[in-house]
């Protein structure tokens, strides 16, 4: 039995089951266990059968339906798992427009979907803890220097502290309009279950692409839709 960790951007096994977040877990190649059932945002959306996860019961739930999954798998009885995890499914439903939203900036200002109509809008969803979100967010800086009021740039921060949500945007382009996501925004953003999670809407307030975590080539996926819409 081999363990591996695999990144959701470059897993082919990830692809193959519509994963967009994590934690995704497989034994040998079935889906066991998805983002769901951990929970969502700050575990207040998504009843899953492991969530809270901070409970000690849930955790021990899913270690012993984990190596009862992995008995059954060292045992030749595969076609056990596959059956019982057969309506397993990681894939989420992406939104297919800028959702409604209200939420107040770090300057108090109020931040509104109405306020963003006929422009080209990216939200980026990071944290104060994620490594990959930081050098996102250094980056989107430079997109906005780019594509000046033709792009309309929100960094929506979940799951993080105030203080050092007000720490990290001191160091970013003061033309990013920062705010603290609340539970109904992600959700209504399709529930945030990987940082980060970068959304491109056209001008019309379609969904042009999202793009789930860190990517190798998110900057030229990413350029490569903006060039089609911002110009």
């Amino acid at each position: 039995m081999t363990f591996v960790n695999e990144d959701f951007g470059t897993s082919k096994l990830a692809d193959r089951f519509g994963v967009k977040g994590y934690p995704a877990v497989f034994v040998d190649d079935v889906l066991v266990a998805c983002p769901r059932d951990f929970g969502y945002f700050r575990e207040e959306i998504g009843k899953g059968r492991y969530a809270p996860w901070q409970n000690a019961d849930n955790q021990a739930r899913f270690k012993a339906d984990l190596s009862h999954m992995i008995d059954l798998i060292l045992a030749g009885k595969k076609d056990v798992v596959v059956r019982e995890n057969a309506s397993r499914s990681a894939a989420l439903s992406e939104v297919a427009t800028l959702p409604k939203f209200t939420l107040q900036d770090l300057a108090g200002k109020p931040l509104t979907t109405d306020q963003l109509a006929g422009r080209v809008v990216l939200v980026e969803f990071w944290a104060t803890w994620c490594p990959p979100c930081r050098s996102t967010l250094d980056w989107l800086g430079e997109l906005k220097r780019k594509y000046g009021d033709n792009l309309a740039i929100l960094a929506l921060a979940v799951e993080s502290p105030e203080d050092k949500i007000r720490s990290v945007a001191a160091g970013l382009s003061p033309d990013l309009r920062v705010a603290i996501t609340d539970a109904p925004t992600a959700g209504a953003f399709g529930n945030i279950t990987s940082l980060p999670t970068l959304f491109l809407f056209d001008r019309t307030g379609k969904t042009a692409r999202v793009v789930y975590g860190a990517p190798p080539d998110l900057h030229a996926q990413v350029a490569q839709v903006l060039d089609s819409l911002a110009n």
